[in-house]
């Protein structure tokens, strides 16, 4: 599997294009952030050997095994579910922890505003993962108070507001409506926080949608399969 990893990740980068062509944007606005969750550091070096940077993690307990087997000029995504209990292992783990994608709640907003300053690292980007689907299975905060979430994290000293994340729902068949929610979430955010849309990133799309995310305004990819191929879940998940 590592062995295709490579082209698989050039086959994406050109449905990347492609997409961001067809909705008449620029191709330096899209970030593909290659989902590494259950895949050997072996299939992650051969991406990063062909030159991309870009990876994004959905547990914490497999982010600090990997990120110091590999180069420190990696930029790391959370893009999974983050427990209060991994905070501080996380910030002190991964140093080149570039973003935390599921941020949902203010106690973890806090948490993570105080890791950051205990370390002395650099202010951590941070999006606000918002549940569009309304699935109860799914983390996020509510469309309807997504701006009040976002007001306190921009109070947040050591983290920078950087977007809005949403998974969506996974039958691919209502993520027009997911996606179309997330895109009123950021105009709500930007009119309250006075800012240009252009500040505030949108992270959705993955290897079913991303094409069309791309399209319907998404600045930030996670893309697993389509690179690595399918996941090799363990008998029990490490969280």
């Amino acid at each position: 599997m590592a062995s295709s990893a490579a082209p698989s990740l050039k086959a994406v980068l050109d449905r990347v294009q492609g997409a961001t062509e067809r909705s008449g944007r620029n191709l330096q606005e899209i970030r593909v952030v290659a989902a590494s969750k259950t895949k050997s550091v072996s299939a992650l070096r051969q991406v990063y050997d062909a030159g991309h940077r870009f990876f994004g993690e959905n547990y914490v307990q497999e982010l600090l095994q990997k990120a110091p087997q590999l180069p420190d000029d990696i930029e790391w995504h959370l893009i999974g579910n983050l427990q209060s209990n991994k905070v501080k292992p996380l910030i002190a783990g991964v140093p080149n922890l570039a973003c935390v994608e599921t941020v949902d709640d203010e106690k973890i907003a806090n948490l993570l505003d105080r890791a950051v300053a205990t370390v002395g690292r650099k202010p951590l980007k941070v999006f606000v993962q918002v549940n569009t689907s309304g699935e109860t299975s799914k983390f996020g905060v509510e469309p309807a108070v997504c701006v009040d979430l976002v007001k306190h994290i921009t109070n947040c000293p050591n983290l920078e507001f950087s977007g809005l994340m949403t998974i969506g729902m996974l039958d691919y068949s209502s993520t027009p409506e997911n996606f179309k929610m997330l895109s009123n979430c950021r105009s709500e955010v930007c009119k309250a926080l006075g800012i240009p849309e252009t500040q505030c990133e949108l992270s959705m799309g993955m290897t079913g949608d991303f094409e069309q995310a791309i399209e319907m305004g998404s600045t930030n990819v996670r893309i697993g399969t389509a690179i690595f191929g399918a996941r090799e879940y363990p008998t029990k998940d490490e969280k």
